[in-house]
């Protein structure tokens, strides 16, 4: 789980009509954002490795661009005009208010020219802005919605309160928030801390809103029902969330839980977190929901063919044959090493690898690109990055999702938190993929990413 905080914090008055308006007079970033650290080369030349090829696809690489210093864990929106929207955190601290927020300041940049060029986009002074990572869309008729990630009790049992931010042109000003609800039954706020320890009464709203045919919306949430006490297997303090599915029949101004997509108290060090949550739009199986989920170990992908009423038992997604089980690949890299005292080869929670914030995509012609991170191992792969898994994949599937055939490793035994973002562009079959280098507490850290055109005979 993304690190989260909870400290009481100076009160930003809300109104539900007040809408500030923040306008693009931004500082121009051009291809290598602020001045980088010093010695930290800005690109760092990574060269996409196939780990499992099909004949019937191409992928060509555009080169690396910088996309923001000091930035990691990347969201991303791409707009219908190609405008694309990136916000990655910052190790700066975030304004106080009294509303929980990320613990680390975010930055959001806009390129309106492919990923070539970045401007910021500013903020209203003493304000943190909204946290993309809850899912931004543009909406069939060009409004763009965007959700702050956290969701916070409500005024009553089972009731959740959100943040709404909306644009209508392009990005280029953004209005809100507005308070939004959510009907959550047998929700439980308070029964867990986050991932450091500290104190996390909220759910979290991650990555897609899909619109649907009759212009429902429908988000992914992660959290805690009442019932669900299972200790994180690294941090007890936390308890193992589930996934849970909400419809919002109003443009996202009201939620109602649909569904769990997954929840077991054995899965994982994590439960299942982190969904990225799909509609395939073609061929045999017109109308499936696909959510790849993160467990802490591997991930887990789940299926509906109602509508997200049902769900099928979330299995194993492995791809390329990355099973992060087979720690004989890296017990005599990592042999004596501690972790808070312990050998983390005697510790399964320290040693089995993890796959970790999937994204997923189906492009306009049917093909599915899914990105995601493997650390190996999911802790002490920042202080010796070096083995080969540890980095950022993209995975390419020509038949909606049964069978992944294409998987290209994008870096490789470099330092990175392993989070990234994928859009595809105004041109069919061209993507645009956000990833970092570095690591949330150490300097020399950058968001970059790059242009990969797909080709594929189907």
């Amino acid at each position: 789980m993304r690190a989260t905080y909870a400290g009481r914090r100076r009160f930003l008055k809300r109104t539900i009509g007040a809408c500030a308006l923040f306008s693009v007079t931004g500082t121009a970033l051009g291809l290598a954002g602020s001045a980088p650290a010093a010695g930290l080369d800005p690109i760092a030349k990574n060269k996409p490795e196939t780990l499992l090829a099909d004949s019937h696809v191409r992928l060509e690489f555009e080169p690396e661009r910088m996309i923001l210093t000091n930035g990691v864990q990347p969201s991303m929106l791409c707009t219908a005009s190609g405008a694309l929207v990136v916000q990655s955190q910052l190790p700066a601290k975030p304004f106080p208010q009294k509303r929980i927020f990320y613990p680390f300041a975010l930055s959001t940049v806009i390129s309106r020219d492919g990923g070539e060029h970045w401007l910021e986009f500013p903020l209203k002074a003493g304000d943190n802005g909204v946290n993309i990572e809850g899912g931004a869309l543009q909406l069939r008729d060009g409004t763009i919605l965007a959700l702050e990630t956290y969701v916070t009790p409500g005024d009553g049992p089972g009731k959740g309160l959100g943040l709404l931010y909306w644009s209508t042109n392009d990005w280029r000003t953004l209005q809100g928030p507005v308070d939004i609800t959510f009907n959550l039954p047998n929700a439980n706020f308070y029964g867990s801390t986050d991932d450091g320890g500290r104190p996390h009464a909220a759910m979290r709203l991650h990555r897609r809103i899909l619109e649907m045919p009759n212009g429902d919306l429908l988000m992914t949430l992660y959290g805690w029902l009442d019932g669900d006490d299972e200790p994180s297997g690294y941090t007890p303090t936390m308890k193992k969330t589930r996934v849970m599915l909400l419809r919002s029949t109003n443009r996202g101004r009201h939620w109602d839980m649909i569904s769990t997509i997954a929840a077991d108290s054995k899965v994982g060090t994590e439960g299942f977190d982190e969904p990225a949550l799909v509609r395939i739009s073609q061929g045999p199986h017109i109308g499936r929901l696909i959510c790849q989920m993160r467990t802490g170990r591997e991930l887990r992908e789940a299926v509906s063919d109602d509508g997200g009423r049902t769900w099928g038992g979330a299995r194993p997604r492995v791809f390329a044959n990355l099973d992060v089980y087979r720690t004989e690949l890296w017990k005599e890299m990592f042999r004596g090493f501690k972790r808070k005292g312990q050998l983390i080869e005697e510790n399964p929670n320290e040693f089995i690898g993890a796959v970790v914030d999937p994204d997923l995509i189906e492009l306009r012609s049917g093909i599915l690109v899914a990105a995601f991170g493997v650390r190996v191992p999911p802790r002490a792969c920042w202080a010796n990055p070096k083995h080969p898994w540890n980095g950022n994949y993209l995975a390419v599937s020509l038949d909606h999702g049964e069978t992944w055939s294409h998987v290209v490793r994008m870096t490789s035994g470099i330092a990175t938190t392993h989070y990234m973002a994928v859009e595809e562009l105004p041109k069919d079959n061209s993507i645009f993929v956000a990833y970092d280098f570095g690591w949330t507490k150490e300097p020399g850290r950058y968001t970059y990413g790059r242009r990969v055109n797909i080709s594929a005979d189907r």
